[in-house]
């Protein structure tokens, strides 16, 4: 069975996500595999606050090369996800 850390892998902090903290939107990459209940819920039991929405995208990983060797970074699942009015992650508030 999956844990909420292991549905949740990381916070992504970038300039964009953090714009969108003020609409109470937080971002995270989750694992492959998990679906938008899984993530609703393992939010809700790390961070013991209630989600209102959740969304989903896939990043497709990017070409590299190295000399004549060229491969692809990993693709990976993003979730942005909504809280309620009034709700906030400490984690990010010092951001």
């Amino acid at each position: 069975m999956k844990t909420a850390y292991d549905i949740i892998l990381r916070p992504i902090i970038t300039e964009a996500s953090t714009d969108a903290m003020a609409l109470n939107k937080y971002t995270f990459e989750v694992a492959r595999k998990a679906n938008k209940i899984e993530i609703r819920e393992a939010v809700e039991e790390i961070f013991k606050v209630r989600v209102v929405k959740v969304n989903t995208l896939w990043r497709r990983g990017k070409e590299k090369r190295r000399g004549q060797s060229s491969g692809y970074t990993p693709d990976r699942k993003k979730a942005i996800v909504t809280l309620a009015p009034g709700e906030t992650i400490e984690l990010f508030d010092g951001v």
